[in-house]
């Protein structure tokens, strides 16, 4: 009995490891198509509008399927409230940014800079939340961060100014996500996060619709067909499915251990710029982004370990950020 039990340990290790890394490969896959979508002349308001609307449909199975699983409470107005805010801040506007930030860098370096998600969250919780942060925590986010420098090197030699630019608008929308994470944590533990994500996703897909329509009320509907099939990919392969599959994961093997897996993001994120964009590569970039990979594998690691500790009652904020990103 102990070898069967041992042995369903190790298949559900396995799975769970292997979710982990399609998925954060699949997430990863979403500023390939987003550039490949800007090749057509498209801009990023229409993009995002056709990207949440048709996840829009996926989502609101999921949430069927999970309703038909267990009952869920009502939410009063204030949580609706509550929920519109996180909508518009960690899916809406972090992703807005994002788009916009694609425009100007490699694909390579907005992966890059979105995985130090982790550390705009320790940042918020050590400036804000008085949590304190381990020296080990300070020495991997120093690496962490020079290493982002060094493949930003990478694409200002090549685009100048504009890489600025869109170094900026990227982190933007890293620390959107980051506030919304440590915000959110109230939340999924009164509404569920299956139920949070929907309902975020709604609230996100409908104000990219307003936007667009707004910025070019018939865009939605006057783009190439290469542009839907891209935004359909987007939608499913690189959104709705990577998020079951990483939630999925969560719940075999627990969030550190998806966290490490997720480095397979923006290692792959790189070499498929170079094979889909062309995007070159070079040793300066690889160095960076060892240093990011390796500061980050510290810190998940660091936290997974104080989390195992009967004393530790450090929050989850940081752990869960592979939940989504």
């Amino acid at each position: 009995m102990q070898s069967i039990s041992t042995a369903e340990h190790q298949r559900r290790y396995i799975y769970g490891i292997l979710m982990a890394g399609v998925g954060s490969i699949l997430f990863s896959g979403k500023g390939v198509l987003i550039k490949l979508s800007f090749s057509y002349g498209t801009d990023s308001e229409t993009l995002l509008a056709l990207r949440m609307l048709m996840a829009l449909p996926l989502f609101w199975v999921i949430y069927w399927w999970e309703s038909r699983r267990k009952a869920m409470n009502p939410l009063s107005w204030p949580d609706l409230l509550k929920i519109f805010f996180l909508g518009f801040l960690g899916y809406f506007f972090s992703s807005y940014l994002n788009f916009l930030g694609l425009q100007y860098i490699s694909v390579g370096l907005e992966r890059i800079v979105q995985y130090l998600t982790p550390t705009i969250v320790l940042f918020i919780s050590y400036f804000v939340l008085k949590k304190a942060i381990s020296r080990l925590q300070w020495y991997a986010m120093v690496v962490g961060y020079i290493g982002v420098m060094i493949v930003f090197i990478q694409d200002a030699s090549s685009t100048g100014i504009n890489a600025w630019l869109g170094m900026v608008l990227v982190f933007g929308s890293a620390c959107s996500y980051a506030i919304y994470l440590i915000s959110s944590g109230e939340m999924v533990q009164r509404v569920g996060s299956v139920r949070l994500v929907v309902y975020a996703s709604t609230i996100s897909a409908l104000l990219s619709l307003i936007q667009s329509t707004f910025y070019n009320p018939s865009a939605i509907f006057e783009q190439a067909q290469a542009i839907y099939w891209f935004s359909l990919l987007n939608a499913g392969l690189c959104t709705v499915v990577p998020m079951l599959l990483i939630m999925i994961a969560i719940n075999r093997i627990g969030s550190p251990l998806v966290a490490q897996a997720s480095i397979l993001g923006p290692v792959s994120t790189v070499f498929l710029g170079y094979f889909i964009l062309s995007e070159p590569i070079t040793w300066i970039q690889i160095s960076g982004m060892s240093l990011v990979i390796a500061a980050m594998w510290l810190l998940v690691r660091n936290d997974g370990i104080r989390k195992k500790s009967p004393n530790s009652s450090e929050s989850d904020d940081f752990n869960k950020t592979e939940s989504l990103n």
